[in-house]
């Protein structure tokens, strides 16, 4: 079961819109908003790789304001 940190840079002014957006997606476990160079963290879990890319690729990557995500994978074991 891939797990992933995803970090995101938001346009300025839409953080709260981008947090409620993708605190809604399935697969998000924990959402928050942070300071320094990242401005969102999101920790995710899935079934698959295949899922996990498709979340970034079709869901993340596409809400209002993201500018930039940064995708961490954890390693298991």
């Amino acid at each position: 079961m891939p797990v992933a940190y995803v970090l995101a840079k938001i346009e300025a002014g839409k953080d709260k819109q981008a947090l409620e957006t993708i605190q809604k997606l399935a697969g998000a476990t924990e959402v928050t908003l942070t300071y320094g160079a990242y401005d969102l963290h999101a920790k995710v879990k899935f079934d698959t790789m295949e899922e996990l890319d498709e979340f970034i690729f079709e869901k993340i990557r596409k809400v209002t304001g993201i500018k930039d995500t940064l995708t961490l994978v954890a390693r298991e074991g």
